[in-house]
């Protein structure tokens, strides 16, 4: 079993520059790594249980943490506070040689003198695995990941997907309670990414190990998840299924950060009419769906100004709502992303064209309106969603 446990995990890297002593103080102590104004601070209190077999993906824009999570989970890191547990032992002090776990990198970190073959089978011979068993799983691995072709190459005669390839089954030859894999596909064009997201679905079906997977790319994190964890300036914003961080985002960021093109914010009122609650923008009103009245009623959501979210493809043209004009037309093929100026604010309107030529001329005027279970109401003062 390899269930994974990471228990208010922190990590601050110390600042190394001396201070000027004064004459006549005393003998400075080492610096305390949990006091934040002696070191830059990089994960805080990351708690997060991983079942079995799932696969967890760490998502963030650069310098969120998520790197450093996955090194300190691998032993690359020391951690300077929290317990990590993999299985029923807890790993703070364990070597990363002992943790039965394989990382995949994303520069691949291939031996340039060494074929394919020998690339993978590197770590067995370390552990004196018997040939015969070395053989067998790397030629196992090979057939998995389609480069049995390939064993005899060295990596300069590979692309960059047949490289990753090899990194991955370098990893799996050994069979690893956990594999991390720290964006293995962000060195690859658009195409070959596609293609190793889907190859690594299959991976994951094919071999009993629990994945945690960092990128940045958000459709990576949606299309390759059990859950996804988003994070931001060290700290978790949401945990959940990709379908439940793209319906329930927590707050403005995830908000804004999941999605593509992202959600539209504006400015607008949550108000009570007749005991409903309601979403004024100053050109329309729209009464929220059932489901959202008995959250907010739920926790009593008074009446306030708020950010309002409202997805692109949920934005719909109309005769009378909010007034815009468009600013950009992009046609897409099966659809066009309009950029409207609506009060100063950019909207983005995806408009399905249904085998016909749709024209928006830059200028036109368009209305714009919502309906009222697809509209997010975010507290202006906490960003957070006034429904969870």
């Amino acid at each position: 079993m390899a269930e994974v446990r990471l228990v208010n995990l922190k990590k601050v890297y110390p600042n190394n520059e001396p201070k000027k002593k004064k004459k006549g103080d005393a003998p400075e102590k080492k610096t305390n790594l949990q006091i934040t104004d002696e070191g830059v601070v990089a994960v805080q209190e990351f708690s997060l249980d991983i079942a079995d077999k799932e696969f967890i993906v760490l998502v963030g824009p650069s310098g969120c943490g998520k790197s450093t999570t996955l090194r300190m989970i691998a032993g690359l890191e020391d951690i300077s506070d929290g317990e990590l547990w993999i299985g029923d032992k807890k790993m703070n002090d364990v070597e990363p040689k002992d943790r039965n776990i394989a990382m995949v990198f994303q520069n691949y970190a291939l031996y340039p003198h060494m074929t394919v073959y020998e690339n993978m089978a590197f770590s067995l011979k370390l552990k004196k695995v018997d040939k015969a068993e070395i053989d067998k799983r790397v030629r196992g691995a090979a057939e998995i990941l389609d480069i049995t072709q390939y064993l005899d190459r060295k990596p300069k005669a590979l692309s960059g997907g047949q490289r990753q390839r090899v990194a991955i089954g370098r990893a799996i030859v050994r069979n690893p309670q956990v594999m991390l894999m720290d964006e293995p596909l962000s060195n690859l064009d658009a195409k070959l990414r596609n293609q190793m997201r889907a190859e690594i679905i299959k991976l994951r079906e094919r071999i009993n190990t629990t994945f945690i997977y960092v990128t940045h790319d958000q459709t990576e994190a949606m299309t390759l998840g059990d859950r996804i964890v988003i994070m931001k300036d060290g700290f978790i914003q949401q945990i959940g299924t990709p379908q439940e961080v793209f319906d329930h985002p927590a707050n403005l960021f995830v908000a804004g950060f999941i999605g593509t093109p992202q959600m539209n914010l504006m400015d607008a009122k949550l108000v009570k009419k007749d005991g409903k609650y309601v979403v004024d923008t100053g050109s329309i009103s729209v009464e929220l769906a059932e489901d959202k009245q008995a959250r907010l009623a739920a926790k009593n959501v008074p009446e306030q100004d708020i950010v309002l979210g409202v997805r692109p493809d949920h934005l719909m043209l109309c005769a009378e709502g909010i007034k815009g004009k468009v600013d950009v037309s992009e046609m897409m093929g099966s659809s066009v992303h309009l950029h409207i100026d609506a009060n100063g604010r950019d909207l983005i309107v995806i408009v399905p064209t249904n085998g016909d030529s749709a024209h928006f001329p830059m200028g036109s005027e368009v209305n714009l309106t919502f309906g009222g279970n697809v509209a997010h109401v975010f507290s202006k003062e906490t960003e957070k969603n006034l429904e969870w």
